[in-house]
């Protein structure tokens, strides 16, 4: 049985981005149902994945995980072979100590700088807060480089503890946050992830910009790498005849490097018209 996962607005929900990336980084497959925060439906939609009370939540054969750190340790148990933490005893003790840090700690940084992909800010001053943990951070992921001795990421390998540091460094990109030049790699190494900037891509194209993250500050495009030009048209001839996601017959259009592609419907076209490069089967006709 195919696990179901229920997570809430990509360009914001931080947490919801942990849980998605536990399955989408490490090739298992969930069915995905999206929430929208600040909703009468959001609590309606949770009553039906009990005992939830907030995002994400998972779900598979009648058992539910409704915490990060859970669905983490089912996923490593149920599938050994993903590599959601280290094999090496140190490093996945102090991997797995990351993630549970991050889980429960650093709320001065999560506070002052609410995730959102949707714009970076120009202009936000860090207080002590804020600067206590970056400095907390940038400690931690110079002792995990220090033990796996090789990249890129903080273990050798993409794991669980970069999974849940990946909205850590989104805010660091998105307010401009003051770090070192190993943890401005770091940060630059979430942003070129094609697991994360697909679920941006996402984000962008739901297009639902929630006031209650406004800063007041001067807004800066996010710094994600930057994509084929690409935009919506009406209509056709495009290259391809069938969806390069769904394989059904296209009728929605976007002009993509100067070139005209098609997609089955306007979710697969926005998202691609979002961050081209994200997608590999796009990529593939793109690029053959």
């Amino acid at each position: 049985m195919t696990y179901e996962l229920l997570i809430g607005d990509r360009s914001y929900s931080s947490w919801s981005l942990r849980g998605w990336l536990l399955f989408e980084a490490f090739g298992i497959p969930a069915r995905t149902t999206l929430v929208r925060m600040y909703d009468p439906a959001f609590a309606e939609t949770l009553r039906a994945w009990p005992p939830a009370r907030t995002v994400p939540v998972a779900r598979r054969d009648g058992a539910t995980w409704h915490d990060s750190l859970a669905i983490a340790e089912a996923l490593a148990e149920a599938h050994p072979d993903a590599g959601h933490w280290p094999t090496e005893p140190r490093a996945r003790a102090l991997a797995r100590s990351i993630a549970a840090e991050m889980h429960s700690g650093f709320g001065a940084l999560r506070g002052a700088c609410p995730m959102n992909l949707r714009t970076a800010w120009r202009g936000f001053e860090p207080d002590e807060g804020v600067r206590a943990d970056l400095a907390r951070i940038e400690h931690l992921w110079g002792l995990a480089y220090d033990m796996a001795g090789e990249g890129p990421w903080l273990f050798g390998a993409y794991s669980a503890a970069d999974a849940f540091l990946a909205p850590v460094a989104m805010r660091i990109a998105g307010y401009g946050l003051p770090v070192g030049e190993a943890a401005q790699a770091y940060v630059a190494l979430h942003l070129g992830h094609a697991p994360l900037r697909r679920w941006r891509a996402m984000g962008e194209a739901a297009d639902r910009t929630l006031a209650e993250y406004d800063m007041g500050l001067e807004r800066a495009p996010f710094p994600m790498p930057e994509a084929i030009p690409a935009e919506a048209v009406a209509a056709g001839p495009s290259e391809n005849a069938r969806c390069p996601y769904s394989g059904d017959p296209v009728t929605h259009f976007a002009r993509i490097g100067g070139r005209v592609f098609g997609f089955c419907n306007a979710a697969c076209r926005d998202k691609t018209v979002a961050d081209p490069d994200a997608w590999p089967a796009f990529r593939a006709i793109y690029h053959s």
